[in-house]
């Protein structure tokens, strides 16, 4: 087991003070295992933030826990100043904390669009008696997802393939597809678990332009978990290291970089308590 020494927390630069997400002491314990322990993050928002780790560091334990997949056996998260520790994963979506998956989690057999619609209907407001009545005001609340969708398409690359079958897409379309659909939800907060996984090197140098643009046109502050190294020290601002589920570095990308215990962590030398 790594030390539990965690480093200092960085210093929170967002306006007065106050974190978009304020992570505390998250643990989890499954039996004798702990997968995260005592990990910590003050988020500001507008942030491309990446947390690396080699396999079995309890990065998807984390993302797991911030979505409300899992629950947390000690610790605290808050979005925004609410407590979203114990919500269940669709409250904390409606709140502003959407995620993709390191496997791909598509409707497959529906359309392209109809994919992204889902994600945009989950955050407008409906009744039973407008869905029995298609009135005026259903249609235009349809007309009103289709124009979102098809934004959304366009600002990933995809609104040409609006009507085809999701699962007909190459690879990395799908990738791009799913992240299309959780930003339907509007989310404040976005999760990316392995986002350039099974990517080509072209592939993945589009997804980093995506990735920009969804936080400087969008402004979703965004979380990314990848084993790309490169990916995450070309995007983001600031980047956590997680071995054997404790927090081991934590800073900007050449900092990072020239850490022994991220060297040691990566090179299979880690140290043992």
């Amino acid at each position: 087991m790594v030390s539990s020494a965690a480093p200092a927390i960085a210093p929170d630069t967002s306006p007065g003070g106050s974190p978009l997400l304020d992570v505390r002491g998250l643990t989890k314990r499954y039996s004798g295992l702990v997968a995260l322990a005592d990990y910590s993050l003050r988020l500001p928002a507008g942030t491309i933030h990446g947390v690396i780790g080699p396999n079995g560091a309890g990065k998807t334990t984390l993302f797991h826990l911030l979505s409300g997949m899992v629950r947390p056996s000690s610790g605290t998260i808050h979005l925004q100043g609410v407590d979203i520790t114990h919500l269940p994963p669709h409250r904390v979506a409606r709140l502003g904390i959407a995620r993709t998956f390191q496997n791909i989690r598509l409707f497959g057999d529906m359309s392209v669009i109809d994919n992204v619609k889902v994600g945009v209907q989950q955050r407008l407001p409906v009744s039973l008696w407008s869905t029995i009545i298609t009135g005026p005001s259903f249609r235009r609340r349809e007309e009103e997802v289709t124009a979102r969708a098809t934004e959304l398409l366009d600002l990933v690359g995809l609104a040409d393939r609006a009507g085809r079958i999701a699962r007909s897409l190459p690879y990395g379309d799908q990738r791009r597809l799913e992240i299309a659909r959780a930003v339907a939800v509007d989310p404040k907060v976005l999760l990316l678990d392995e986002p350039n996984a099974g990517m080509n090197p072209s592939e993945t140098g589009e997804l980093l332009a995506l990735i920009r643009r969804l936080r400087d046109q969008l402004g979703i502050t965004i979380i990314l978990v990848a084993h790309d190294i490169p990916l995450v020290m070309n995007l983001c601002e600031r980047i956590q290291v997680l071995n054997y589920g404790v927090l081991i570095a934590d800073g900007e990308p050449a900092t990072v970089r020239a850490d022994p215990d991220v060297i040691a962590a990566y090179l299979g030398q880690a140290k043992h308590a």
